[in-house]
């Protein structure tokens, strides 16, 4: 199972940084002027989990692989474009591909880095940002309600681009629609405006502990749930060096773990998603699932013939697995369970499928 997070925002706010420094890579061209990265940027990084290596040594594993989250560096929004300014339609439709949205937002001064603005102002910044998507989403929903298009929409999708529309054209908060419709359905209406959301407040380095008065007025408008304060060139910075070297450049700025590791658990968590593993000689490695996954659809993400031949799944829990050293002794134990198909599968859980061919 593939996720997609999105990191948009207005140019010059350090997306291609923080990209750069995610996929430990110079794949996005940082540079110092408007829309310098058109096409988006596709980066694949592996999900720290400190547990995959605890598994690893007592299986013994030859091999280890973590499961795998994938970024996009969609180049900069502006104001109007949701008309097709600054090839804005070309940025939005790259943000419909993506399963999460991670705002990018700029709360440092610079006279080095151009400001598309005048000022500094996270708060505004968003709202220029979120206004866009919402404009692009009236616009598909304007164009899908009509006459010759309707008669294509299902009943519940056209229930939810009715409400979505009402929300639009009378400021409500479009997020309640999640109160109302399963996730699933709501996802398939392809309104960007409820995407999951994470909000980066780029400050620099100085700012990177306690943040600063950007970060506080952000902080105030929009809480602290789904903001984290990141410095984009540290962490650029923290990638550049050997694993030794970051650990003590990260104890000597007072940085406990990287800005990357907080956004990817953070992306997790708000999309939903739990880990298991699979743990043997040959091999440990994290499986990402949906939370509330059935053992026979957790099955599927090895392959699609364990789901269809799905009989049981031999389970333990990762804290079980640990204290007992692995298999033999968490059966031996009597921690190793047997799970039928309506099994719902646990963060952490290590599982050994049984199936027909």
């Amino acid at each position: 199972m593939s996720f997609k997070c999105g990191i948009v925002g207005l140019p010059n706010v350090g997306k291609s940084t923080l990209f750069n420094a995610l996929t430990n890579s110079s794949k996005a061209q940082a540079a110092n002027f408007p829309f310098c990265t058109i096409d988006p940027n596709v980066g694949v990084v592996p999900v720290p989990d400190d547990r995959l290596d605890q598994l690893v040594k007592i299986s013994k594993s030859k091999k280890k692989i973590n499961t795998i989250i994938s970024f996009v560096d969609i180049a900069g929004l502006v104001k109007g474009a949701s008309k097709g300014e600054g090839l804005g339609n070309k940025f939005l439709s790259h943000i419909r591909e993506v399963d999460a949205i991670i705002h990018m937002i700029r709360c440092f001064d610079s006279d080095d880095i151009q400001n598309v603005n005048p000022t500094v102002d996270p708060v505004r910044d968003l709202e220029i940002i979120e206004t866009e998507i919402m404009l692009a989403d009236l616009e598909s929903i304007q164009k899908r309600l009509e006459k010759n298009n309707k008669k294509n929409v299902d009943e519940e999708q056209l229930k939810i681009l009715e409400i979505a529309l009402e929300c639009i054209n009378n400021n409500k908060d479009i997020q309640n629609l999640k109160n109302q419709f399963n996730k699933k359905i709501l996802n398939q209406s392809g309104l960007l405006s409820v995407k999951p959301k994470i909000f980066v407040c780029n400050v620099d380095e100085g700012s990177v502990q306690t943040g600063n008065k950007y970060t506080d007025s952000f902080i105030k408008k929009y809480g602290e749930n789904n903001t984290l304060i990141v410095s984009a060139d540290i962490e650029n910075q923290i990638n550049q060096l050997e694993n030794d070297e970051k650990e003590n450049y990260m104890q000597m700025i007072g940085l406990k773990k990287t800005g990357l590791s907080k956004l990817i658990r953070k992306g997790y968590n708000i999309l939903e998603l739990d880990t298991y593993f699979t743990s043997g000689p040959e091999e440990t490695r994290a499986w990402t699932i949906q939370k509330n996954c059935t053992a026979p659809k957790a099955a599927g993400e090895i392959h699609t013939d364990f789901e269809k031949g799905f009989i049981r799944a031999e389970t333990i829990a990762y804290e079980d697995f640990i204290a007992n050293q692995g298999w033999i002794n968490s059966k031996t134990n009597g921690k190793m369970r047997l799970e039928g198909k309506d099994y719902i599968v646990k963060d952490g859980d290590i599982l050994n499928f049984r199936f027909n061919t």
